[in-house]
């Protein structure tokens, strides 16, 4: 049994035991008498069915998922077409530091773009622009946080590296 974020218990693992399996699959053993028998096959689902598992995840998390499981963990929000370079070797850097990142280069005000980042609790964003490009930098901002200032990819993949392990371990223990 867990609890999800308002309390309640959910059941997600079970042990279950089936004789229709057997029986439909013609599943046969000898037995210590020499005689054919029927098994009795056990399911078990230690954690339910996985979408029952995803659904109280979300709830309990409200959808700010763990940085080490959100499926996009840094937003690259670039001011204007002219720094797209830029941002394509912010994303790379960060890929290969098993960052997982996506460029948002569209033509949208910046506003925008973090307001939609925010929406889908994308936990980093990097603002990119000329001050960024010739400083060979970043500006990052922090879902529901804000403004984390100006550092280089470097020391950002560090920091969120960093902020993955200690998730990890928190989730785990």
């Amino acid at each position: 049994m867990v609890k999800d974020a308002l309390g309640r218990s959910w059941q997600l693992g079970t042990i279950q035991v089936d004789y229709n399996l057997p029986e439909r699959f013609e599943l046969q053993y000898k037995g210590s008498d020499n005689e054919m028998h029927r098994p009795v096959m056990i399911h078990r689902a230690p954690f339910g069915s996985m979408e029952r598992f995803i659904a109280i995840l979300l709830e309990h998390t409200g959808g700010n998922f763990p940085l080490w499981l959100i499926p996009e963990q840094v937003s690259i929000l670039s001011l204007s077409e002219k720094y797209e370079k830029y941002a394509q070797k912010v994303f790379n850097l960060l890929e290969n530091n098993e960052i997982r990142a996506l460029v948002d280069n569209r033509n949208e005000t910046i506003g925008k773009k973090i307001r939609e980042a925010e929406m889908n609790k994308i936990p980093y964003m990097l603002i990119i622009g000329e001050q960024e490009e010739n400083e060979n930098s970043v500006s990052v901002r922090k879902h529901s946080e804000g403004d984390l200032g100006s550092m280089t990819v470097e020391a950002l993949s560090n920091m969120i590296n960093d902020e993955i392990d200690k998730n990890k371990k928190e989730f785990i223990v």
